[in-house]
């Protein structure tokens, strides 16, 4: 993989905070591939994409949406997530990505899924509390929980409690799907 090229067309599509969030996120991804004996570079290069839309007019990105990929209606309630898909599409055409497990965790990495794979737990979690531009307090609460039996679990769950309360602060809508999963994740942890 050319990560080079790949960094090159980041830095001229993101800004210069999103693209440090991005370095940050691939890195994490790849120390939580290790710890979790995950495949790395996998998980390195789901990091340095899961944002490369995520810097697109939101024209552009419900153009894509609406001519090349199939979104839940419910998937487009919050403009914040729109990218997530465009960036899995983007991924694909513009870099050659077919691993399904890449794009699979690039496409989910910000509302999630219903049992999602120990992979695509990795690379939320990294888009969560990578170190470049995260909370440091809240990023090492989530690292503390990592450590703790079904940590992986219960770290999503903290995650989903953080978006719920933000969501309903800010009087957004919520997508049904992030009150489902968070309910599996009650589910997961309390058994």
């Amino acid at each position: 993989m050319d990560y080079t090229k790949i960094k090159n067309w980041l830095k001229e599509n993101l800004n210069e905070k999103r693209y440090i969030h991005t370095l940050g996120t691939a890195e994490c991804a790849r120390k939580l591939a290790r710890k979790y004996h995950l495949d790395e570079e996998k998980a390195y290069l789901a990091g340095l994409l899961h944002d490369c839309a995520k810097c697109f007019p939101n024209e552009k990105l419900l153009d894509i949406i609406k001519n090349n990929l199939e979104v839940e209606e419910s998937e487009m309630l919050n403009y914040k997530t729109l990218h997530a898909p465009v960036s899995a599409y983007i991924a694909n055409k513009e870099f050659n990505i077919t691993d399904t497990e890449i794009l699979s965790a690039i496409r989910w990495h910000t509302l999630g899924k219903i049992d999602m794979t120990d992979f695509e737990k990795i690379v939320f979690l990294a888009d969560k509390i990578e170190p470049n531009t995260r909370d440091k307090e809240y990023s090492q609460k989530i690292i503390t929980i990592l450590e703790e039996e079904n940590g992986l679990n219960k770290a999503l769950l903290i995650c989903y409690k953080e978006t719920l309360k933000s969501l309903v602060k800010r009087d957004l809508k919520i997508c049904l799907l992030t009150v489902e999963i968070y309910n599996k994740l009650q589910d997961l942890v309390q058994n």
